[in-house]
């Protein structure tokens, strides 16, 4: 998923470089207090062999609620519960809502997206034009799309089930480019659907911690290509051309559809009227604004939306009591005759509940988007630097004993009150928190419960069997990366019944 962290080569003058970035700074503590606990660094490397390979959010947990630790000279501080990361990100937000400039993500060209931006005027103007085309009551107009869209999904898992997950991966993608440029993708193999992908996991395979020896050591992106090591130079470049082209294409479908007059209404030409100018005379800076923003709604949507849908799959198939109590609540509410549409949700708690479970259960971004901090601060005796990255721990959040009893186990019971009705804990910190909580939240809610509720009106997924009946075991497994997906598992979608496998059907023919 994502780059080596090891390099094969540093050479005699990395390494001199290396002595004088350490040394300097260990000199920029200037108040005696102790950083939070951590693992013991290394001379010169700090915590480089310490930091996991693997399921790295379950590790940091384990070492404590506030942890400390440096890879070279970048000073790391982790946030492992919701009593801290409030105190410092929602409290203290003005000194924890800044973002690091991380080497992979400048390199990758990806340092126009708002969610991996600094502050500053260019985060503001993207920020405020995407928060008034996502705000929550903006989102509600967005429904139709999505419900089409979901109907065309499960149309997809009734004639090839054998293919559910690759159904689940242009889902969101549909939504986002009909929303966002007006565009239809292909039933398969959309050429912009696949581009976005792939330059979104290029991305999120090499931002994390300990993805790049660049992102701790910044001074290697000025060595030359050839040197051996250097591969993330050509790995940045094979993203950022994969970016480009994800910013620029889709929007010139759009230009060139208004051109010849055909009628376009999405996000592009509502933003081309809202900011000055017509298409045929945008401004550089201002047409760069509107493509920015469009491709900020699929990067920020589509990726973590799929993780989502598919750990919704996951838990039907290891949890099938859980789905089997969402299908009987599907049944007594909203009957055999028709499937459920969003004016049900609020009469299906306990789908509601399912539907938070799969956030809590295992949040897209285990370790959130990095925070940078913003100025020396001390917190509860303990010395937080300047520029320390910060990662929130969402899944060590949604993870604590104390609050989610058993919190391996996928229990939407946890979010019902004894009557049934539903509780006011909606798993939020999986968006963010403070200031730089995801502003595309509303709109990938509703898309994951659109998916999510019809899934379960009309299918059961379970475990898969092998060609001599045998239940295959499906294992719990997830990816490292900026969006963690569950690994590849087999399962079987199957209509949960005749009168199901019509209902699906009549959507497609009245589609």
């Amino acid at each position: 998923m994502g780059l080596s962290l090891l390099s094969p080569f540093l050479g005699l003058g990395v390494f001199l470089l290396l002595l004088k970035a350490y040394f300097s700074k260990r000199a920029l503590n200037p108040t005696g207090l102790p950083y939070p606990p951590g693992p013991k660094p290394s001379p010169i490397i700090g915590n480089l062999l310490d930091v996991p390979k693997k399921d790295s959010w379950k590790t940091y947990k384990s070492w404590g609620e506030l942890v400390h630790l440096t890879v070279f000279s970048q000073h790391f501080i982790v946030l492992n519960s919701m009593r801290v990361a409030v105190d410092l990100l929602e409290k203290r937000s003005k000194k924890y809502s800044d973002r690091p400039v991380v080497p992979m993500i400048t390199m990758t060209g990806w340092d126009w997206n708002i969610g991996l931006m600094p502050y500053g005027d260019a985060w503001r103007h993207r920020r405020r034009e995407f928060h008034q085309q996502f705000k929550s009551d903006k989102s509600v107009e967005y429904y139709p799309t999505i419900m089409t869209k979901a109907h065309e999904f499960i149309i997809k898992l009734l004639i090839s089930p054998e293919v559910s997950l690759s159904h689940i991966r242009d889902y969101p993608g549909s939504i986002i480019m009909s929303i966002v440029y007006n565009y239809k993708v292909a039933s398969e193999n959309d050429h912009f659907v696949g581009i976005s992908e792939k330059a979104v996991e290029m991305l999120s395979g090499s931002s994390f911690p300990g993805a790049a020896i660049v992102n701790g050591l910044p001074i290697l992106q000025n060595l030359p290509s050839w040197l051996p090591g250097m591969g993330f130079k050509r790995y940045a470049e094979h993203c950022k051309t994969l970016m480009t082209e994800m910013k620029n294409a889709p929007f010139q479908f759009v230009k060139d559809r208004l051109k010849s007059g055909t009628p376009t209404r999405c996000l592009a030409t509502n933003l081309i009227d809202r900011l000055p100018g017509s298409y045929e005379n945008l401004k550089p800076e201002t047409e760069e604004i509107i493509k920015d923003v469009c491709a900020i709604a699929y990067a920020a949507g589509a990726d973590t939306t799929v993780a989502s849908i598919k750990t919704g799959f996951l838990a039907m198939c290891l949890y099938p009591d859980a789905r089997r109590k969402a299908q009987s609540e599907l049944d007594a509410v909203v009957g055999p005759s028709r499937l459920p549409t969003f004016d049900d949700r609020k009469s299906l708690p306990y789908v509601e509940a399912f539907v938070w479970e799969v956030l809590r259960w295992h949040p897209v971004a285990p370790l959130s988007v990095a925070r940078s901090v913003y100025e020396d601060d001390i917190y509860k005796g303990k010395f937080l630097p300047k520029g320390a990255i910060v990662l929130m721990n969402t899944w060590a959040i949604y993870h604590n004993e104390e609050t989610y009893p058993e919190p391996d186990v996928f229990k939407p019971e946890r979010f019902l009150h004894p009557d049934g009705t539903l509780s006011d804990s909606y798993p939020i910190a999986t968006f963010g928190a403070g200031r730089r909580i995801c502003p595309g939240r509303h709109l990938a809610d509703a898309t994951v419960w659109a998916a999510l509720a019809l899934v379960l009106a009309a299918f059961d997924v379970d475990k898969a069997k092998d060609e001599h009946g045998n239940v295959i075991d499906v294992p719990e497994l997830y990816f490292d990366g900026l969006v963690s997906h569950p690994v590849p598992f087999p399962c079987r979608v199957s209509p949960r019944s005749e009168e199901a496998k019509s209902l699906v059907r009549g959507v497609g023919r009245h589609g």
